[in-house]
């Protein structure tokens, strides 16, 4: 779907440095600081328009959450969603997933979401997934130690994918489903676009996986 282009977007972020972080320095001192305490932090990759992450601070109001979007025109969206409403438990970051560790500090993490993220499903591609080994590698410099990553898409061939990639990596996995709505997880918090596909009654599939201490001498 073609990206609506929001030329106000990049100014009005600007004027919001309360809520979205757009340089590094602006955090230069911890997420713990920044929100002033010593909460479990929780960042969702890729937020989209929000809807998860604003619905997550509210069902869970003593855990930050972060939620991190490189497109403007779409981070606006999220932004607007919790203005009139404001909470002291979200934040947005404006950059992009490969610059994680501009961001965050070592083990300063503690939960990862990646929610129907682009599963770029040419082989060409294959390195701008989130699950892709690039990317693993840097989860797991920010996650402390054990703490996880959630992840939930429509796409089988990607969850095939990331199975497989997490695998490699080291990482151990649990709580796998082939059919989320239809298993008994409980408080399950939908995007937007989860919602659309379980309208139409497409299988959601779901992981959680995290790196163990004592990862195999083999790791690829």
């Amino acid at each position: 779907m073609r990206l609506r282009r929001k030329p106000w977007a990049g100014d009005w972020i600007q004027q919001h440095p309360e809520l979205v972080i757009s340089d590094s320095s602006q955090v230069a001192d911890g997420w713990r600081e920044l929100f002033g305490n010593d909460n479990p932090v929780h960042v969702e990759l890729g937020t989209g328009k929000g809807k998860f992450i604003d619905e997550m601070s509210r069902a869970y109001p003593d855990i930050n959450f972060i939620g991190m979007e490189k497109y403007e025109s779409v981070l606006v969206t999220g932004m607007q969603r919790i203005l009139h409403e404001r909470r002291e438990n979200i934040r947005f970051i404006h950059g992009d997933v490969l610059n994680l560790l501009d961001f965050f500090d070592e083990n300063e993490v503690d939960r990862l979401f990646i929610n129907f993220t682009d599963p770029w499903p040419k082989k060409r591609h294959e390195k701008r997934r989130l699950t892709h080994k690039t990317f693993l590698d840097l989860y797991e410099k920010v996650l402390r130690n054990e703490h996880d990553i959630h992840m939930k898409t429509d796409n089988q061939t990607l969850f095939e994918y990331s199975l497989e990639s997490m695998s490699r990596c080291g990482m151990v996995l649990k709580n796998v489903s082939l059919d989320l709505h239809n298993s008994n997880m409980e408080h399950n918090i939908m995007t937007e676009y989860e919602r659309k596909f379980y309208q139409k009654e497409q299988p959601i599939f779901r992981l959680e996986a995290f790196f163990p201490d004592e990862k195999a001498e083999t790791k690829e």
